[in-house]
């Protein structure tokens, strides 16, 4: 599929995708003779890594490392050697995700006490304008 297609079923900008290729997050699997990009469902799903990795706060290192820890297990059997090194690397990667799901989740407990502080000065104000 083309590029635009991917950016609409993941939900970014064709200037996004071209920048996660530019800086080694992801690449076509293939170019048309045309020289479009073209991509297959396995390119997808690595968008869609990447994308959910963002609002967690993961550099583009980080990205990178976790996206190679995921192709290394993904590409080896469980008998190879550094095989559970690996695996060690991607709880480190889901404890990481974990602590930074539980500090958005407190964020999101600030903001919504905010938002509440306003309904409740907006519905104040409005009553005394009545």
């Amino acid at each position: 599929m083309h590029i635009g297609e991917v950016a609409e079923r993941v939900g970014l900008s064709l200037r996004t995708i071209r920048y996660y290729e530019e800086v080694g997050l992801i690449a076509p699997s293939a170019r048309s003779q045309g020289g479009f990009r073209l991509y297959l469902e396995a390119d997808v799903t690595r968008l869609q890594l990447v994308k959910d990795m963002k609002p967690l706060g993961f550099s583009l290192d980080e990205m990178r490392d976790l996206l190679g820890v995921l192709d290394k297990l993904d590409a080896t059997d469980t008998a190879d050697e550094g095989h559970d090194q690996t695996v060690e690397r991607l709880a480190m990667y889901r404890v990481a995700a974990d602590a930074r799901c539980d500090a958005l989740r407190g964020q999101l407990r600030i903001a919504e006490s905010f938002a509440g502080t306003l309904r409740n000065r907006l519905t104040i104000h409005r009553e005394r304008s009545s």
